[in-house]
């Protein structure tokens, strides 16, 4: 841009170096309010395969993964495959009951995706939902079309595994350093630094705040507000100008 006699201004965002594209959010937990709807799920399932119950924290410590290797976690010492089969069945029967009114946005989520969407932001999902399940919550809020990209436990390695975001930045062929993974699980933070990939832990969803700290994100927050005013704040810093004199 000209910005004066012989001179020009130019913006990191007209660089290569322009900072992130592509925005890549968990869904349960990070964009949807469905931790509670997930645990007593579970519960029902349990029960309805005769198995202990485990507790509510336990149940949130696997929210992340894909279903089977969440059942693994939790029931170690299942080894009857067609018993770990019914209680998978009866958990997804359970939560697409308890769906019948969709799971709630967090506060500032709607706005925030929106927002991002206006800065010229690429979005995407990298979820531990099976694709017929995001599918139908996509549907069911008129979404079909609203991420760029997206990728399921059921058709890729399960998190913590980095393979979803490797699949994503290739597909996009946005490089790792220009790509950012939202999540409320170690299992997001830990799969976005594997892939070589700065990562946002939010702290209310499925563990704690303090928990996630542990795994060192590049930020923490509390609301999912905060990382809108966080990624303006870093857009405006990295907005320099270069010299350049005319010839």
């Amino acid at each position: 841009m000209k910005c004066g006699r012989g001179l020009w201004c130019v913006s990191v965002s007209d660089c290569q170096e322009r900072g992130y594209q592509l925005l890549i959010f968990d869904w349960d937990g990070t964009l949807v309010d469905s931790i509670g709807r997930i645990v007593t799920a579970m519960h029902m399932a349990a029960d309805a395969c005769e198995l202990p119950r485990c507790t509510d924290e336990q149940v949130r410590g696997i929210i992340g993964l894909g279903l089977p290797e969440a059942i693994r976690c939790l029931y170690p010492d299942m080894h009857d495959a067609l018993l770990a089969q019914r209680l998978r069945q009866s958990y997804s029967e359970n939560y697409l009951a308890l769906e019948s009114e969709p799971s709630p946005l967090f506060h500032g989520v709607a706005e925030g995706l929106e927002a991002f969407r206006a800065d010229g932001y690429r979005l995407a999902v990298a979820t531990g939902k099976g694709r017929h399940g995001l599918q139908r919550v996509l549907a069911d809020r008129g979404w079909l079309d609203y991420f760029d990209y997206s990728r399921c436990a059921d058709e890729t390695a399960s998190k913590p595994d980095p393979l979803m975001l490797h699949e994503i930045l290739a597909q996009s062929g946005v490089a790792a350093s220009q790509a950012l993974m939202v999540g409320d699980s170690s299992f997001d933070l830990l799969m976005a630094q594997r892939a070589g990939m700065d990562c946002v832990a939010v702290g209310y969803g499925a563990q704690p705040l303090q928990a996630l700290r542990e795994c060192q994100p590049t930020l923490a927050i509390e609301c999912f507000t905060e990382l809108r005013v966080w990624l303006g704040q870093r857009a405006s810093n990295q907005s320099v100008e270069v010299v350049l004199h005319g010839r």
